[in-house]
């Protein structure tokens, strides 16, 4: 399904009450806010925070009792990929769950993730961070139902705790799992997979279709000292599971082209801290498919409850067929079956952005015709992968389990909607191909996106302008000054003392990364304490008249010399005077005049003395004016 942007109405006399009651009835008082992010899923909990953190009233409307989503409203506890590259908001909240069960050590549990833990504890890390901040509002189990344009902004009514409210906000923030507020917003957006055609993709299907990811009900299991028999489910059949495992009555092992693991391995896969098991299996397990994002919210609930009847299922499969008796369904949920408030989404709308990210982009970054690297607000390092078993046509679609990439970043321009002002998309719904949200969709890359989203909000209404017309370097600059990372060098962590200069310096493209894949691994290399070569520079890519003169062999002497030839007698700082002089500035180990200068060192000095970063780009990575002056 391609370029939709129609609304999907509701039946004429549900439609006339609506109106009836959001036309007629009139709430003589509305909320007002700087900032409504509606969702309070992973990407909506980090807008929320950063929004807020940026000294503007910001208001959260959940419709969950737990902020976090997938990370704990839906039990996907088990977090994928940033493990060497805790970038913002998912490093803050990764070091809390460090903090909470003691050592990162206590985090590595099962055998998926080096992070796991308790939804629980998760969606109270959460509301702790909120809680701290003052300009933050929550609105839990809150569902709005209609937005329009006002003359102060956007006017957002729904029902509270059943009681109708209307907020008036200045800028809007959709963190809808499905992208629900783009849609009625009108924004143009598509589902399914791309054609080959679409973006060059070459590993995507010949001709476009609707077919979306699995979704899963996850299901929180606990060890009990006593059997815990579950009743048969209805349409029980064990044969559908019987290829979760290594199995003798496994006829098609050979056919699916997939390891099948012994029956511990898929228990131990997600196991969490306080003998609990997060099953969230996609071989054979309990993956569900079934698309329901064109659907009203009454016709996904019962989506949802024919996907929750397979983990039912497979959980009394692990019972009956494979022994695992004293597992039983945690009290991890306040819910009444126990089971996570809401399914485990892999998969939205995505919305037509200015810029729309390709595998192209992940795999060859620099050559592409724009520079869209030059605008990264968050950064990933996970492998496209795809969940489609449970489709019936699963053997027909493409191949996609861990595609290898390099670790790559997002740019900005994929959260700002092409046609639509003072609105933002962040979660799982931002401009990307089919093919790059198997990787962009898993929860670190969303914290980060939520926490741009916000920033960028935030200043948005702060300088009062639209999103789209924020510098994309003042994003930036803040994302950096909360840990955020704008490139993603496995070899320059953000402890590192060097570390922001070095983002910078990667933001403008005049030296580059190296991506590899080593095993599992998604990697980009700055190689900081490599020397420095000519042929590695893309000065020209900022300023035409620094190319032609560089020395073609540098050395720590020839680069300063260099350096003072590019500055005004005026501008030249005393610590520039001599070799000696700089070491001991910048406190660099070693710098000798006739040393070869590293890659890092020639940063340090082309950020103090040049500046490049202060040049800014536009969503699309272009320079946009010449350098500031210093």
């Amino acid at each position: 399904m391609r370029s939709i942007n129609q609304l999907n109405y509701h039946p004429f006399f549900c439609y006339v009450i609506l109106i009836c009651f959001f036309g007629c009835s009139k709430i003589s008082n509305p909320y007002q806010t700087e900032v409504l992010v509606i969702g309070g899923g992973t990407a909506g909990t980090a807008a929320a925070l950063s929004s807020a953190r940026m000294g503007v009233s910001t208001l959260l409307i959940n419709e969950h009792p737990w902020l976090g989503g997938m990370l704990t409203s839906a039990g996907v506890s088990a977090v994928d990929g940033n493990t060497k590259l805790l970038s913002g908001l998912w490093g803050e909240f990764r070091d809390s769950l460090v903090k909470r069960y003691g050592s990162p050590q206590a985090l590595k549990t099962g055998w998926v993730s080096n992070h796991l833990f308790e939804p629980a504890v998760g969606a109270a890390v959460f509301l702790n961070m909120a809680k701290k901040e003052t300009k933050l509002t929550l609105w839990m189990e809150t569902k709005w139902e209609r937005i329009s344009k006002h003359p102060d902004g956007w006017l957002v009514s729904g029902f509270k705790n059943e009681t109708p409210f209307q907020v008036i906000a200045k800028q809007l923030i959709d963190a809808t799992e499905l992208g629900d507020v783009a849609k009625t917003l009108g924004v143009p957006y598509d589902i399914g997979m791309d054609s080959r055609n679409q973006f060059n993709e070459t590993i995507a299907p010949i001709e476009e279709n609707d077919i979306i990811q699995d979704l899963t009900y996850v299901l929180i299991l606990e060890e009990f000292d006593e059997a815990v028999p579950v009743e048969k489910p209805p349409g029980y059949d064990a044969s559908l599971f019987y290829c979760a495992t290594e199995n003798e009555k496994c006829k098609d092992a050979q056919k699916m082209n997939r390891i099948l693991w012994p029956k511990s391995k898929m228990i131990t896969y997600g196991a969490l801290p306080n003998k609990k098991f997060m099953i969230n299996w996609p071989i054979n397990g309990n993956d569900y498919y079934a698309n329901g994002i064109e659907l009203s919210s009454a016709d996904r609930k019962v989506l949802y409850e024919k996907a929750k009847l397979k983990s039912k299922q497979f959980l009394y499969y692990l019972q009956k067929e494979l022994g695992f008796t004293h597992l039983g369904i945690s009290k991890e949920f306040p819910t009444q079956d126990g089971f996570p408030f809401m399914p485990y989404h892999r998969e939205s709308r995505r919305i037509h952005g200015v810029t729309t990210l390709t595998i192209n982009h992940l795999s060859n970054p620099y050559e592409q015709k724009k520079p869209l690297y030059r605008t990264g607000i968050a950064v990933g390092d996970y492998p496209v992968d795809h969940h489609h078993e449970a489709h019936p046509d699963a053997d027909q679609l493409p191949e996609l389990h861990f595609y290898p990439v390099p670790s790559y970043n997002i740019p900005l321009g994929c959260l700002i909607p092409k046609t639509i002002d003072h609105l933002v998309v962040t979660e799982k719904s931002i401009s990307v191909s089919n093919i790059v949200n198997g990787t962009t969709r898993l929860q670190p890359v969303v914290l980060q996106l939520g926490q741009a989203a916000g920033i960028t909000a935030a200043l948005a209404h702060l300088q009062k302008i639209a999103p789209r017309e924020v510098s994309v370097r003042d994003i930036q600059k803040t994302l950096l000054s909360q840990g955020g990372y704008l490139l993603p060098y496995l070899d320059v962590p953000k402890n590192h003392p060097f570390f922001e200069i070095y983002q910078k310096i990667g933001a403008t493209g005049i030296l580059r990364g190296t991506g590899k894949n080593v095993g599992w691994e998604n990697q980009t290399w700055l190689y900081a304490d490599l020397p420095l070569k000519t042929k590695d520079l893309y000065l020209d890519s900022w300023k035409e008249s620094f190319d032609s003169n560089f020395p073609q062999d540098p050395t720590v002497s020839n680069v300063l010399t260099w350096f003072k030839e590019s500055l005004p007698d005026n501008e030249l700082p005393s610590w520039l005077s001599t070799s000696a002089a700089v070491k001991e500035h910048f406190n660099f180990t070693e710098f000798e005049n006739s040393s070869p200068i590293t890659r890092g060192q020639f940063a340090v000095l082309l950020d103090a003395l040049l500046d490049p970063f202060s040049r800014e780009v536009n969503l699309f990575g272009e320079f946009i004016n010449s350098t500031r002056s210093r």
